[in-house]
């Protein structure tokens, strides 16, 4: 029986380290792999020549889209792998109404966006970067030793998480190695759901209010556009930290930067908007911000786990057994 086809599509400078050589090996235990050089343009000759002859494709970033007129140059497709996370922007509606399976790899790549959420909590309650800027001040202890007798670190501490997505689900885990009380405000999880086991389901207003860290997990949506602006900014307490790994989308930027300009909270932000700020905001400069490039997801070497696990979906598709992160469509309405 001949074995399945598969080819890629993806930018190969954003992939880098998706797969290894022992991934292609263990592809190639069970499949053709027509070539190891991604599609980038579904448009050349070489691409619609590979495509005719695909029947699994493993997309990631930068793949181009995946719509009505690809399929009808991959009449044999049957299965999409995303080696990535979101397949809202890649796939088109016209692929699941043929029947063709869909699975991502957006579990993986929530793993390091949980561990940099984590970090950054317990950085934030142990005050760790106001820690850090009056020691480069005074250089003798003289002012940083004094905050440690103040009320820092994680000990019962009160964590409010916004939104059980798979990220939020994954940070909640974490933090069962810390002394800490979890809020949780996600209007779509229900008291019979497994996480209101652990954690204390609340109203938006009552987080915010009762959490010292409050990070940020909903998907971006037309719905949750700024769903976290002023009113929001201005019901959390002194001295608290707000936490973005989710993307900028959902904060009013001006109502965030007026309230750290006050001093009142602080802020650790790997997502804002637009994604590349003006080189003139103040979130550069304002000392009680913590900004990264939004590095938190999958980079360097832990891309290998979005490799990993569309290989691992493809094994279990050829052998017959249910794909265990398979996109259901009718939920991509309100799924990142």
């Amino acid at each position: 029986m001949m074995r399945p086809r598969v080819s890629f599509a993806m930018a190969a400078e954003k992939t880098q380290h998706v797969f290894d050589e022992r991934l292609y090996d263990r592809l190639g235990r069970h499949c053709e792999i027509l070539s190891v050089t991604p599609m980038e343009d579904f448009t050349t000759q070489q691409a619609r020549d590979l495509l005719a002859k695909t029947d699994i494709l493993v997309t990631g970033w930068g793949s181009p889209f995946v719509g009505e007129d690809v399929l009808r140059l991959a009449p044999r497709l049957r299965l999409i792998a995303h080696a990535a996370g979101t397949v809202k922007y890649t796939i088109g509606e016209a692929v699941y109404a043929a029947g063709i399976a869909v699975t991502n790899a957006a579990a993986a790549n929530a793993v390091p966006v949980a561990e940099y959420t984590l970090a950054a909590i317990i950085f934030a309650n142990k005050k760790v970067f106001d820690l850090r800027d009056a020691y480069r001040r005074d250089r003798d202890g003289s002012s940083s030793w004094p905050l440690m007798s103040g009320p820092i670190g994680n000990y019962r501490r009160t964590v409010g998480l916004i939104g059980a997505s798979r990220i939020g689900r994954r940070v909640a885990e974490l933090l069962e190695i810390l002394d800490v009380e979890i809020l949780l405000h996600d209007p779509y999880v229900t008291a019979d759901d497994p996480i209101a086991k652990r954690i204390t389901l609340v109203d938006l207003d009552s987080l915010l209010r009762g959490s010292d860290t409050i990070s940020l997990h909903a998907p971006a949506l037309p719905a949750t556009r700024h769903m976290i602006g002023a009113a929001e900014f201005s019901r959390m307490r002194d001295g608290a930290t707000f936490i973005n790994t989710a993307r900028g989308m959902l904060v009013d930027h001006e109502a965030m930067i007026r309230e750290l300009e006050s001093g009142r909270i602080s802020a650790i932000l790997d997502v804002t908007a637009p994604e590349m700020l003006e080189t003139g905001s103040p979130l550069y400069t304002l000392p009680n911000v913590f900004l990264t490039p939004h590095v938190a997801g999958a980079g360097g070497l832990e891309r290998l786990r979005l490799g990993e696990m569309a290989v691992s979906e493809i094994e279990r598709f050829i052998s017959g057994h249910p794909l265990e992160h398979a996109i259901q469509p009718e939920l991509l309405e309100r799924s990142a």
